[in-house]
């Protein structure tokens, strides 16, 4: 099942809160932490999606658990809601689109550049001055490492791939080889 839906609804009930309140932001980060920290432990989903362990436990764990992550009254009456309504499954889709909601409302968009090794502070400084130029919007930008890139850099900006890979680029020539 597609939680991708349920993720939307929420998160836009949530965004509007947030923004009721003057903290979508910090709500966004929230319930992002408390999404990763219910993806991340395989014993604390099986407990939550439990039909076996009462509404009543459930809720304290989760409310226990957002206490511990730092969760506001709000981000706290959010997950309640959720839990009650079932909809845990949906919390990574919840984070996800709370957090492209915000960034949307911020004028920001995400990056990320994927290279072939390490890329020095000057050359993410100027790629991130560029896409801002490009894109007209705040760029935030995230940085990874994939050797099998051999060279270049993958950029991705939302759904847009800018690929100056030499894996591609030795891809699309021994395509044209091969087809010649």
């Amino acid at each position: 099942m597609s939680y991708d839906a349920i993720g939307r609804r929420y998160a836009q009930a949530i965004f509007e809160i947030g923004k009721e309140e003057g903290n979508a932001l910090a709500l966004a980060d929230q319930i992002q932490d408390f999404a990763k920290s219910y993806s991340d432990s395989d014993e604390l989903k099986t407990v939550l999606e439990n039909p076996m362990v009462p509404e009543a436990t459930r809720e304290s764990i989760v409310l226990e658990l957002a206490q511990k992550c730092g969760a506001s009254a709000s981000a706290q009456k959010a997950l309640r809601v959720v839990t009650r309504r079932r909809r845990l499954r949906a919390l990574p889709d919840i984070a996800r689109h709370l957090r492209r909601l915000c960034d949307e409302d911020a004028r920001v968009v995400r990056a990320e550049v994927i290279s072939a090794g390490p890329l020095g502070d000057g050359y993410l400084g100027r790629l991130k001055a560029e896409l801002e130029r490009a894109t007209g919007q705040k760029v935030v930008l995230s940085h990874s490492v994939d050797a099998a890139l051999i060279g270049g850099v993958i950029t991705r900006i939302g759904d847009r791939v800018i690929d100056g890979s030499l894996r591609s680029r030795l891809a699309t020539l021994r395509e044209a080889a091969l087809t010649n």
